[in-house]
C-alpha cells in the first residue's frame, strides 16, 4: 500500500507539533505531514509505522561489488540497488539484476568522477576542460559550480537521460534514481535529473538529506567532520521538497547512514536503528569485496565495503530492525 505524498518529507517531531497546533485562518496551507485530502486532517498511515528501504549504491562498479550486493540481498537486508550505467562491471550487474527480480534496481546517475555516455563536447559544464573526456573529480568543485550557477541543467538532463536509457535498453525496470555522491541535492543538478526522470517514466528518487545523524554521530569523533558537512547542506532540503513535489515524484522522508559511510559497524547500525523515527526512510550502503579491480578504482571506500557487507548480512542486524518494528520495503513499494 502506498502512503500519500504529504508525509514524505517530515520526521516525527514535525508530525507531533502539527497535531498540537491550533487551526489557523481559512486558506492556511496544512503542514506537509498532515493529509490535506482529509477533512479531518488525519495523519497518513505511514506516520504510525517505520518503513525502511536499504539501498546498495555502486552496482556495476566492480565484479566484487556486484557479488556483495547480491549476497547482501539474498542473505541480508538489502532491498534495492542503484546501477551505474558507465561502470566497469555494468554487463555483469545487468545480468544479476535480471536474475534477482526481487531486487529493486534503480539508476545511480554519475555526474562526476567518471566518464559520460554522451559526447563530452555536449557537456562543457560537466567535463574537465583539462582532460576534455571525463567528468570533473570531487564533490566540492561540483558543489561550487552548481551553487554559482555554472552548471547547465540541460546538460545534466541530457546525460541523465542517456544513463537511464542505457539501463532501460537492457530491459531493466528502473524503479528509482539517486546520484553518485548525492549530487542531486544541488538545485541545478536536481532540476535536470527530475526532468530526465519524467522523460524516462521514473517515479521515485532518493531524498539525500539526513535528519537524525546528530543522535549517533556523537558516538564516534571520526563522524563529526562528515556530520558538519551534511548539516551545512541542510539548507537545500526545502528546495528539494518543493521541486520533487512539483515534478510528481515519490521520495522517502530522508536518508539514514550517509554520515556513517565508510565507518559502519554493528554498534553504529544499532544506534541508527534505535534512533529511526516513524515514517519511511532509506538507509544508504556500499557493500563490496576488496579485490584488484576495487583497488584500481579512485575511491576512499575499500576495506569499509567488506565491513558493511558483514553488517548487512548479520543476524544481529535483522534483530535490531525487528526490535524496533521496522518493516523492510523496496523502492517498488514506496
Amino acid at each position: 500500500m502506498q502512503g500519500c505524498a504529504c508525509l514524505r518529507f517530515q520526521p516525527r517531531r514535525w508530525f507531533k507539533k502539527s497535531i498540537r497546533a491550533r487551526p489557523r485562518a481559512s486558506g492556511h496551507r496544512p503542514p506537509l505531514n498532515v493529509c490535506a485530502a482529509s477533512s479531518l486532517s488525519a495523519p497518513c498511515y505511514t506516520a504510525r509505522v517505520r518503513r525502511l528501504i536499504i539501498n546498495a549504491d555502486d552496482f556495476g562498479l566492480t565484479s566484487g561489488v556486484n557479488r556483495a550486493i547480491v549476497e547482501a540481498h539474498e542473505r541480508g537486508v538489502v532491498t534495492s540497488a542503484t546501477l551505474m550505467a558507465n561502470s566497469l562491471a555494468f554487463a555483469e550487474a545487468v545480468q544479476l539484476a535480471k536474475s534477482h527480480s526481487s531486487l529493486s534496481t534503480g539508476c545511480h546517475v554519475v555526474l562526476l568522477d567518471g566518464n559520460p555516455l554522451l559526447d563530452p563536447a555536449r557537456l562543457p559544464t560537466l567535463v574537465d576542460s583539462r582532460d576534455g573526456n571525463a567528468f570533473r573529480n570531487g564533490v566540492a568543485g561540483f558543489a561550487l559550480r552548481a551553487l554559482c550557477r555554472r552548471l547547465d541543467p540541460d546538460q545534466v538532463e541530457a546525460e541523465s537521460i542517456a544513463q537511464i536509457r542505457r539501463l532501460q535498453s537492457q530491459d531493466i525496470q528502473v524503479s528509482h534514481l539517486d546520484s553518485h555522491k548525492h549530487t542531486h541535492m544541488f538545485p541545478a543538478a536536481l532540476d535536470g535529473i527530475l526532468r530526465a526522470a519524467r522523460t524516462c517514466g521514473i517515479s521515485a528518487i532518493r531524498n539525500p538529506f539526513e535528519v537524525i545523524a546528530a543522535n549517533f554521530a556523537r558516538m564516534q569523533r571520526r563522524l563529526w567532520k562528515r556530520y558538519a558537512q551534511v548539516k551545512t547542506l541542510r539548507g537545500l532540503a526545502g528546495y528539494f521538497r518543493r521541486a520533487v513535489a512539483k515534478a510528481g515524484l515519490r521520495t522517502p522522508d530522508g536518508t539514514l547512514g550517509i554520515v556513517a559511510t565508510g565507518h559502519l559497524n554493528p554498534d553504529l547500525f544499532r544506534a541508527i536503528a534505535d534512533n529511526m523515527p516513524e515514517g519511511t526512510w532509506e538507509f544508504v550502503c556500499h557493500p563490496g569485496y576488496l579485490d584488484d579491480d576495487l583497488r584500481a578504482v579512485p575511491t576512499r571506500l575499500r576495506e569499509s565495503r567488506v565491513q558493511e557487507l558483514s553488517v548487512l548480512t548479520s543476524p544481529e542486524t535483522k534483530s535490531a530492525l525487528a526490535k524496533r518494528g521496522v518493516q523492510l520495503i523496496s523502492y517498488r513499494e514506496l
